[in-house]
C-alpha cells in the first residue's frame, strides 16, 4: 500500500526517490487542487452541497456499474446491503456499510477514478456522520434506516439487472432523498 502511494506521488511529480538515500518531496501540493476539507463539511448547507456533487457523479457511476459490474462486484454490493441490514438490527448507525455500498458501486464502474474519489471523500460523505438524520426522523430511526436500505436495494437491483437508466434513476432518487431529508429543519444537530 505504501509503495503504491509513493508510486502515485512519483507519477504526480510530487516526490523523487533516490536509491539508497530515500524519497524526497519535490513540491507541496498546490492549494489550487480540488479538496473538501473537514471544515468544508461543518454545516448542513455544506453537507447538502456535497450531496449535490455526489448526485451528479454517483448517478453516472450507477449507470456505468450497470453496464460493467462483474458477478463478484454484485456479490460485494449484496454483502454491503446485508451488513447494512444487520447494522439496523444491531441498533447501529450503519455508516460503514452505507459507505461500503457506495464504494462497491464506484468500483463496479471499472473506472478507478470513481473509487479514488470515494476513498478521498471517505465515510464523512454519509450525511449521518454530520447530521443526526436517523434519530430525528419523524418515522423513527429504524424506519428511516430501512428506507435508506430500500433505496440501496433499488440501486443494487438495477445494477444487477444491467438496467442502466433504472440504476441512474435509483441513485439520483436516493441521493436526492438524502438531500431533501437534510433540508428539513428538525434534522439539524444542536
Amino acid at each position: 500500500m505504501v509503495r503504491e502511494a509513493i508510486s502515485r506521488l512519483q507519477a504526480s511529480g510530487l516526490v523523487e526517490t533516490r536509491h539508497g538515500i530515500g524519497t524526497f518531496v519535490l513540491q507541496a501540493p498546490s492549494s489550487d487542487n480540488f479538496q473538501i476539507a473537514e471544515q468544508d463539511m461543518s454545516t448542513v448547507e455544506d453537507v447538502i452541497n456535497v450531496l449535490e456533487l455526489r448526485i451528479s457523479l454517483e448517478t453516472e457511476a450507477a449507470g456505468l456499474a450497470a453496464q460493467r459490474a462483474t458477478p463478484e462486484q454484485c456479490d460485494a454490493m449484496a454483502q454491503a446491503l446485508a451488513s447494512f441490514s444487520d447494522a439496523i438490527d444491531e441498533k447501529s448507525d450503519a455508516v460503514p456499510s452505507d459507505f461500503d455500498f457506495h464504494m462497491e458501486v464506484a468500483k463496479a464502474t471499472g473506472n478507478r477514478h470513481f473509487a479514488d474519489l470515494m476513498t478521498y471523500l471517505g465515510k464523512r460523505i454519509i450525511p449521518r456522520t454530520r447530521v443526526n438524520t436517523a434519530d430525528q426522523a419523524p418515522e423513527g430511526r429504524e424506519a428511516y434506516l430501512r428506507r435508506v436500505h430500500g433505496e440501496h436495494e433499488s440501486i443494487y437491483n438495477a445494477i444487477r439487472n444491467q438496467d442502466v437508466e433504472s440504476a441512474r434513476a435509483a441513485m439520483r432518487t436516493h441521493l436526492s432523498n438524502s438531500r431533501d431529508r437534510l433540508r428539513k429543519p428538525r434534522n439539524l444537530k444542536d
